[in-house]
């Protein structure tokens, strides 16, 4: 009986370790994975301007001011006209008059009392018509229109709207990108590649496509879009 017993006690303990030694291994299998990143890039084009044209007009009177800014707001529809922008594009905006007499700092000697500054914004689809006016804004100028960049960088805002349209192709291409990096390194490390364990989207990113200092992306019509989606894969 005893012999029966010990037997009994034997096997069970033989059992046991067989199930201990199958569940370490099956620990380090799980622990077995590789973390690859993908990356997805797009060239793409800006698919809306947005232009502020800030001038500024002075006077000794209220009534000069005002007359100077007409005329002036006139130039720039006069000269969008000639580049083929359609009035319907441009809104009037920001209109800040300053009576400089009304400053407690200035001296009683400041001829310019009345201090007129506006804004037209334009705005506009047809990125290559705005960027080619931007170019020629200097025509402004020689009409006499003082402009002003007290609230911001001049020039055109450029934005690409279609980012919601793009994400799909460009997930599965970071996520392509990713797999073959993976293969390689299983292939490279003598292992099969197995699932995927985790995966992480990433964020995307609109970027300047020409990328330098003192270079904003929404000075540019042309950006690039980049994505860097992680995975992990279990290796076998």
């Amino acid at each position: 009986m005893k012999v029966v017993s010990a037997l009994i006690i034997g096997l069970c303990a033989i059992f046991a370790a067989s199930l201990l030694s199958e569940g370490l291994m099956g620990l380090r299998t799980a622990d077995r994975y590789v973390t690859v990143k993908g990356v997805a890039e797009r060239e793409v084009q800006a698919d809306l301007a947005l232009w502020p044209i800030r001038f500024v007009a002075t006077g000794s009177t209220l009534d000069e001011a005002q007359n100077k800014t007409r005329s002036s707001r006139e130039a720039i529809m006069a000269f969008l006209k000639l580049q083929a922008i359609e009035e319907s594009s441009v809104e009037l905006q920001r209109l800040d008059v300053t009576d400089t007499r009304a400053n407690p700092y200035s001296g009683n000697n400041n001829e310019q009392q009345y201090i007129i500054n506006q804004t037209l914004m334009v705005r506009s689809t047809d990125i290559d018509r705005i960027r080619q006016a931007a170019q020629n804004v200097s025509e402004l100028v020689d009409s006499g229109v003082v402009l002003s960049s007290d609230y911001g960088p001049g020039g055109p805002t450029y934005l690409f709207s279609g980012l919601n349209d793009i994400k799909p192709q460009m997930i599965a291409e970071a996520t392509v990108a990713a797999r073959e990096s993976a293969q390689q390194f299983a292939r490279d490390a003598d292992a099969e590649l197995g699932g995927l364990r985790r995966a992480n989207q990433g964020i995307f990113q609109i970027l300047a496509r020409d990328q330098a200092p003192g270079v904003s992306e929404q000075q540019q019509p042309l950006k690039t879009v980049r994505v860097v989606s992680t995975f992990d894969y279990y290796l076998e």
